[in-house]
């Protein structure tokens, strides 16, 4: 079985089960930037270093409207099955988040979304699942620099079966705001980045979390001062809508980012991220976090 540090994979999510397994998703294509995708692998584990796979978790079937760029898959309990949250793109179609469903974790997950939950003319990825205090099921999704420029934080109520948007997405902050976010052009090829006439904010990965104290943080990453970045915003409300405040240091300015949280079968809080970032380098990272005055600190 290959450990860890073996696997190729970007955007990592794991997620506990309750018979005391481990699944890892993530972006698994070889390439995933362009050409043909394949869809999703995932690969099973009991302690978080050794995992059974690849399983192939979603492969899309005929007439699939996404062709390329699948990524980001996270995966989640809901209502007594597995929903994936995941970006694919094609040629009839703008970049956006669609939702799978499945009866076991491992798949196969099937289109279960009436199309994407993201908006139809806005180029859009990395659709996160969150429930509110009522129950009611949101996605927080990133509107692409490529379209806007400074990139935006957006949120959206889902109806209750997870299969369409319930009203017109909430804009929550730019990438800009966060004070250690950083112009994306001059880690560009100079040609490249001669075509943008403005400056130029990644958002990317959203994931959020609430603390035991109460407060709602959100893990996202975008260019930093040494390369991707992962920081945290926090909401001031206490609700999804915000208003997000962002902190003023990141979480990890080390090249890597795409961050979640979850909780392992021993009761430790981890956090886990990609790095490098870059492809075909980029390998998961599991650190160990606690929650300190309202923010995560790295053990």
């Amino acid at each position: 079985m290959p450990r860890l540090a073996e696997i190729q994979i970007r955007d990592p999510c794991v997620l506990p089960t309750p018979d005391g397994e481990y699944y890892l998703y993530g972006s698994t294509d070889a390439n995933i930037w362009s050409g043909p995708g394949t869809g999703f692998d995932t690969y099973r584990s009991t302690d978080l270093e050794h995992w059974e796979g690849p399983i192939p978790a979603f492969r899309p079937p005929p007439g699939f409207v996404g062709t390329t760029q699948f990524w980001a898959p996270e995966v989640y309990s809901y209502r007594g099955r597995y929903v994936m949250f995941a970006t694919v793109n094609g040629p009839d179609v703008m970049r956006g988040t669609h939702a799978f469903i499945a009866d076991t974790p491992a798949g196969p997950f099937q289109p279960h979304s009436d199309g994407a939950l993201t908006p139809s003319a806005w180029q859009c990825l990395d659709g996160t699942l969150h429930v509110d205090a009522d129950g009611d099921p949101w996605m927080v999704f990133c509107h692409e620099w490529q379209q806007v420029h400074d990139g935006g934080m957006h949120a959206v109520r889902l109806t209750p079966d997870l299969r369409a948007a319930a009203g017109r997405p909430h804009f929550l902050f730019n990438a800009s705001e966060a004070p250690w976010a950083r112009d994306l052009r001059p880690s560009m090829a100079a040609e490249k980045a001669a075509t943008y006439r403005f400056a130029c904010y990644v958002t990317d990965g959203p994931f959020l979390h609430r603390t035991a104290d109460g407060t709602l943080l959100m893990l996202w990453s975008t260019m930093g001062a040494t390369g991707y970045t992962m920081g945290l915003a926090r909401s001031s409300s206490g609700h999804v809508t915000g208003p997000w405040e962002q902190l003023a240091e990141p979480l990890w300015d080390r090249d890597g980012g795409h961050g979640m949280v979850l909780r392992t079968h021993d009761g430790r809080v981890l956090v886990t991220w990609h790095e490098p970032n870059d492809t075909p380098n980029e390998r998961a990272v599991l650190r160990e976090i606690v929650e300190d005055g309202g923010r995560f600190r790295l053990v």
